[in-house]
């Protein structure tokens, strides 16, 4: 039979600093968080910036390529505020919806033959509903034709510093060659903030009535989180559930990107957890792991 023997006096004590050594650097070395992230990693991408300094506070895969959907329409709106404020168009001014603009899959107003909406409505329809004739009708009345209208947006987002952003139509409907980044939907939700303030209140809008009939919207994240105000949200299959959110109350202003969701609840849990995050103090050095829809 064996016996364990004791320790000489010099090696338990050299063991007992090791130990105390150890437990300073478990006490001392932050842990790390972990964040959840609903969607795989090759359609995630996601950014926070603090709208006031333009200090960067969250990214993952900010700078890469991603389809924006109906992320899309806030540079068509863009350009339709621009020509509001040069006196282009009043909020009165009827704009006729084409053959090819009703012809726009849903989600869309569903127009007829003939039939015009005016600048205001078409505002809302947009915001709200995210209707593809209306910003498709926009785009030929501002362009001249939705390809001339496209070539205006893109010029836009390069004058903007959307240095990765192309444009081929108005609404967001499914293009290859249509993509952008977070970080570039960041920098134009910040455009349309700061630029365009008098008219930032149709983001917050969750519903408007039209011709007798209330429309509804599908951003949910309005009357979720306090603070939240704005601005867009966007689906197509191939880009997953996108948003652009801006966060403003208690002196903070952030705009927060998140593309490539499985889902819109998903997506809006994901957007919350974010604005969270990045109003709490931080541990230095806490370090943050994704855990993507796939693991």
């Amino acid at each position: 039979m064996s016996y364990l023997r004791p320790l000489p006096l010099i090696q338990r004590v050299f063991a007992a600093l090791a130990l105390l050594v150890l437990l300073a650097g478990c006490a001392t070395t932050p842990p790390d968080s972990v964040l959840a992230v609903p969607a795989p990693a090759q359609k995630y991408a996601a950014i926070v910036v603090d709208a006031r300094t333009g200090k960067q506070l969250f990214e993952v895969s900010s700078t890469a390529q991603r389809y924006p959907a109906s992320l899309t329409k806030m540079m068509t709106l863009y350009l339709l505020f621009e020509a509001l404020e040069s006196g282009r168009v009043s909020k009165q001014t009827q704009i006729p919806v084409s053959d090819h603009a009703a012809s726009q899959p849903p989600t869309k107003m569903r127009f007829r033959r003939g039939e015009s909406i005016d600048v205001d409505s078409a505002i809302r329809a947009i915001v709200v509903k995210s209707a593809n004739d209306v910003a498709v009708a926009v785009g030929e009345y501002l362009g001249g034709s939705e390809d001339q209208f496209a070539a205006m947006m893109t010029s836009k987002a390069r004058q903007l510093g959307m240095t990765s952003t192309t444009f081929r139509n108005a609404s967001g409907l499914p293009d290859d060659g249509q993509m952008t980044t977070a970080r570039d939907m960041a920098v134009l939700g910040m455009a349309l903030h700061q630029r365009f303030p008098q008219q930032f209140h149709y983001f917050s809008e969750s519903d408007f009535m039209f011709r007798g009939r209330l429309v509804r919207g599908h951003n949910d994240m309005l009357g979720r989180v306090r603070g939240v105000d704005g601005i867009k949200t966007g689906y197509i299959r191939a880009s997953g559930f996108n948003i652009v959110t801006s966060y403003n109350a208690d002196g903070r202003n952030l705009i927060v990107v998140v593309m490539g969701a499985d889902s819109a609840r998903q997506r809006n849990d994901h957007v919350e957890a974010l604005i969270q995050r990045s109003l709490s103090p931080t541990v230095d050095g806490t370090k943050t792991r994704l855990m993507f829809a796939e693991q």
